[in-house]
């Protein structure tokens, strides 16, 4: 067990040392000068200069790698060339909407495709599968811009039940800032709660068809009982690879959201960065995506030998 853990632990420094090459690399190569950016087009080259000095641009880029590298792993992000404060003050102002979102996006995603998957499993060929088969599609197929435009559209113009964007804080009180995040987790949530359904279904069916369900089903158990007994937790290896990957991508993927609500997380901090050409914002929030995709994986890898005991046999 030892040798594995420090084998996936190995990995993962691996990981991100390659990914903070290539955010840097992809940096680097990206046409366009912030110092031109920030002063116009008519600023004198000798005020050009002075400011690529005060944000270090100046400097060679291996030097500039290593000052990143080693900023960040004492907390430095850097500083904001467009807002002129801490890159890490900007993050921790994000990330308390960034992360409720994908967390509540997630919990419902949870909530809708465990049901269904294992219901559409359960009732193979029958109406209820088909009408889970159908629906799952339609979300499959359908961009979660949509449904927010969607949702906001009922909820908003026409109910009036919800703000149509925006995000009034969280010192506003829970209640409000919770509600302003509806909506949001609910267009982020469908459509990967219809993928997750599938992936639950097409896992449990594979189950199902194992010898040691027969032989329990051979030896008087119930048909409920199996299910939840037996099949329902040996599917869940490839359902987990799946919820890994969702969060991650609730939390790094919901730029296009996150813009259709107007909602200041790190998603919108990217988009922000990205037409500023803030490029120590957008290097700094990237590797903490990566690093979060990455330790959410490794998470996962973890859950593998709590869910199957073969496995923690063969670390």
């Amino acid at each position: 067990m030892t040798t594995y853990l420090a084998g996936r632990v190995a990995s993962v420094l691996l990981s991100l040392i390659v990914a903070s090459i290539a955010i840097f690399l992809i940096m680097e190569v990206l046409p366009g000068d912030p110092a031109q950016f920030i002063l116009g087009m008519n600023a004198q080259p000798d005020t050009l200069a002075a400011l690529r000095a005060q944000l270090g641009l100046d400097a060679p880029p291996l030097m500039r790698y290593f000052s990143w590298m080693l900023g960040m792993l004492h907390g430095d992000f850097g500083t904001s060339y467009t807002y002129r404060v801490p890159v890490a003050e900007l993050i921790v102002q994000r990330i308390g909407v960034s992360l409720p979102l994908a967390g509540l996006s997630l919990a419902l995603t949870l909530i809708i495709a465990f049901p269904a998957g294992i219901l559409a499993a359960a009732r193979r060929n029958s109406k209820t599968d088909f009408a889970v088969s159908a629906i799952t599609q339609f979300g499959v197929a359908v961009p979660n811009f949509w449904f927010a435009i969607i949702l906001v559209y009922i909820f908003a113009v026409t109910l009036h039940w919800f703000s149509a964007g925006g995000f009034p804080g969280w010192d506003k009180g829970f209640w409000q800032g919770l509600r302003a995040l509806i909506l949001p987790s609910i267009a982020l949530a469908l459509p990967q709660a219809s993928i997750l359904a599938r992936v639950m279904r097409s896992a449990l069916l594979d189950t199902l068809e194992e010898d040691y369900i027969r032989t329990a089903r051979a030896r008087g158990l119930s048909r409920a009982a199996t299910l939840w007994r037996h099949a329902v937790r040996n599917a869940l290896i490839p359902v987990l690879t799946i919820v890994g990957l969702q969060f991650a991508f609730l939390l790094a993927g919901g730029i296009i959201i996150e813009n259709v609500f107007f909602l200041p997380g790190l998603g919108r901090l990217v988009f922000q960065g990205i037409t500023q050409r803030d490029l120590i914002v957008v290097k700094s929030v990237v590797m903490l995506l990566v690093f979060a995709v990455i330790l959410v994986n490794f998470l996962v890898d973890l859950s593998y030998l709590v869910v199957d005991p073969r496995l923690r046999r063969r670390a």
